[in-house]
């Protein structure tokens, strides 16, 4: 499990100097610009709260690197359907091909399936995937500081919204807290997981939330498993979370969404 993010990374250059030879920049953004059904992903988030519930983005992943196949009956459609019917706000699909067994039809299929906008969770490292994030009909796109510098950070920004996109940035510690305040968007992802370890730790939501402005809405990802860890996020006043594994391994996602959440 050594750097996970950088074997990560060196297999997108080569997925998106492939996919370059495939089809060209150029044709891909005219179909991106071409689609006007952008379902406003943070909107969706701010509405839920401002009515007292908490905004739940709900993943839809079929492996992870450090723990394998995470679910064997593994449909998109039917778990989107399921997210939706019981209360999520967003969802996210992992579209990542080698680590994540994701594909990009899990996307279409799950957006094509409800009504929830959809983030599309990948490593972006170039402009090209942000155009085919909204050419799949995404409506918002991750952008990981730990990945990025702070001008393709600025530079990707830039596009997801020209595109009419939401972006939530990703940051694991307090310097790159401070590089991710740098951007305009209100969606700020802190992952209590690791990428270079895997370990996860609740506590860095925690130990970061004083450093975040007011303005900006933190949303808690990774290790959310028990009422008890969705409990003492609200006690802070966290009230945006992505969760997936702890779904994921339910026989029903909606339900265990519903369950995970039924104190709220």
């Amino acid at each position: 499990m050594n750097d996970i993010l950088a074997k990560i990374l060196d297999t997108k250059k080569i997925e998106i100097s492939t996919a370059r030879q495939m089809r060209s920049e150029a044709d891909l953004l005219r179909e991106a610009k071409s689609r006007k059904d952008v379902r406003g992903f943070a909107r969706a988030i701010e509405e839920k709260i401002a009515q007292g519930k908490p905004g739940i983005i709900a993943e839809i992943k079929k492996a992870s690197p450090s723990r394998g196949v995470i679910r064997k009956h593994f449909v998109p459609s039917e778990i989107a359907a399921s997210y939706a019917a019981y209360g999520a706000t967003c969802l996210s699909v992992l579209t990542d091909i080698q680590f994540f067994q994701g594909s990009y039809d899990h996307l279409r299929q799950a957006r094509a399936a409800c009504s929830l906008p959809v983030l599309r969770k990948d490593f972006i490292i170039d402009p090209y995937q942000i155009i085919h994030a909204r050419a799949l009909g995404a409506d918002c796109v991750l952008l990981i500081v730990a990945a990025l510098s702070p001008h393709q950070l600025r530079e990707f920004e830039e596009i997801a919204i020209e595109l009419g996109m939401d972006v939530l940035v990703e940051i694991h510690d307090r310097a790159e807290l401070d590089v991710a305040l740098e951007l305009h968007t209100p969606l700020l992802g802190i992952n209590n997981r690791n990428l270079r370890s895997f370990e996860t730790s609740l506590q860095n939501t925690l130990d970061l939330l004083p450093a975040v402005p007011p303005h900006k809405r933190v949303i808690t990802e990774s290790g959310i498993l028990k009422a008890d860890d969705v409990a003492l996020m609200r006690q802070h006043k966290v009230d945006a979370f992505l969760i997936g594994e702890a779904f994921m391994r339910a026989k029903e996602p909606g339900v265990a969404l519903r369950d995970l959440f039924a104190a709220e």
